[in-house]
């Protein structure tokens, strides 16, 4: 009798998948010509369905005491299911600038990669109103937790911020070149970049991102996505997206990892970097709970990544590959960065920290402010 409500429940999850998946492609919300035909992603999350009431039961009907987050899709709470996987579960606020896109989006996106720097997708569930995605719990929270919190960015000392350095760029790798799909993220940022117990940097939040041809490595939209601070320039004020607007908001990663610090909503910080790269004077950068640990070279070293990233030259900016080759051989001399923007479009405060507000050109645009 429970097998067969189960088999009921994920045909009918099945189908409301199916109905939402045809209506994103009728409406050109989601790039089917370079992800396959839409049975062809029926097929590819046909074994990813979990029913509400597993859900339901896994979150003790999300319970308040299981929220461990909020993000721009709404709530994440911690659940464990019945054979005692640990998963953290996304629930789509119905009061959410993002909707039916971002959630296909994401489901077809995260069934297809696997990296283990990438946080893995366990399923998800549509059931009436209830919009679920269901992902390995990662037991450390997110990068933003530890590294802005005075009373805790002590326990990232700089071996470990390295480390995460170095796992964000190889996802990020895996992303744009190793995967069978070329996928730029769109807001890459460190609250979207997940710790595990032994610091493994886990990237996260696929719901805005884009799949491109294999030969592609840009495209236009007049639908900006994202967060100021780590959105490029030339995505800002353009909406010219690529794999360096990716590689700009690497590089605004790399300097909060450094300075210990957040971005704000100007360029500001990246340009206060340059500055005192030229000055001579960048170790005065790197946060000071970090001077007992650091390697003064690797220090330098990642100081000049970071800010060749965040150069307002799109050409000038290294793709991850590159990111990555520059860290692993410390033998390839660096070239000198020229100066990142410092400027951002006029706008008006759009949403809080945490939120991602629609605005009147349909954008979705996330500020952030210091805590």
């Amino acid at each position: 009798m429970k097998a067969r409500r189960n088999a009921a429940a994920n045909k009918q999850n099945k189908s409301a998948f199916s109905s939402l998946l045809m209506s994103e492609n009728q409406n050109h919300s989601v790039n089917f010509a370079e992800a396959g035909s839409v049975e062809m992603e029926m097929g590819s999350v046909g074994s990813l369905q979990f029913d509400l009431g597993t859900i339901e039961a896994a979150t003790k009907n999300f319970f308040v005491e299981n929220k461990i987050g909020e993000g721009g899709f709404g709530p994440v709470y911690k659940g464990v299911l019945v054979n005692g996987v640990e998963v953290a579960v996304k629930r789509l606020s119905k009061s959410s600038g993002q909707g039916s896109q971002e959630f296909v989006n994401e489901v077809i996106l995260m069934a297809k990669l696997q990296h283990r720097n990438l946080v893995r997708l366990l399923g998800f569930c549509l059931d009436a109103d209830e919009k679920l995605l269901i992902y390995e719990y990662v037991s450390h929270k997110s990068l933003d937790y530890f590294l802005f919190d005075p009373n805790r960015h002590g326990h990232l000392d700089w071996p470990r911020r390295y480390k995460i350095i170095g796992g964000v760029t190889r996802g990020m790798v895996y992303l744009h070149e190793d995967s069978r799909l070329r996928i730029i993220h769109r807001d890459l940022k460190a609250s979207n970049i997940l710790l595990d117990l032994d610091m493994n940097a886990k990237i996260s939040d696929f719901g805005l991102a884009r799949i491109v041809g294999a030969d592609q490595i840009q495209a236009n939209t007049k639908r900006i996505v994202g967060t100021y601070g780590y959105m490029s320039p030339e995505y800002a004020l353009h909406g010219h997206f690529s794999v360096k607007s990716d590689v700009f908001a690497f590089g605004v990663v790399v300097l909060e990892i450094i300075m210990g610090k957040k971005i704000l909503t100007s360029y500001k910080p990246n340009f206060t970097a340059w500055r005192k790269w030229i000055e001579g004077t960048a170790m005065e950068l790197l946060d000071p709970t970090l001077v007992e640990t650091c390697c003064k070279d690797e220090v330098m070293r990642c100081i000049n990544i970071g800010l060749l990233c965040v150069q307002e030259d799109v050409d000038a900016r290294p793709y991850m590959a590159n990111v990555l080759n520059l860290l692993n051989n410390h033998s390839i001399i660096l070239p000198s960065p020229t100066t990142p923007p410092h400027y951002l479009p006029k706008t008006p405060v759009l949403s809080s920290h945490t939120s991602v507000s629609r605005s009147t050109d349909e954008s979705f645009i996330t500020e952030i402010y210091p805590r």
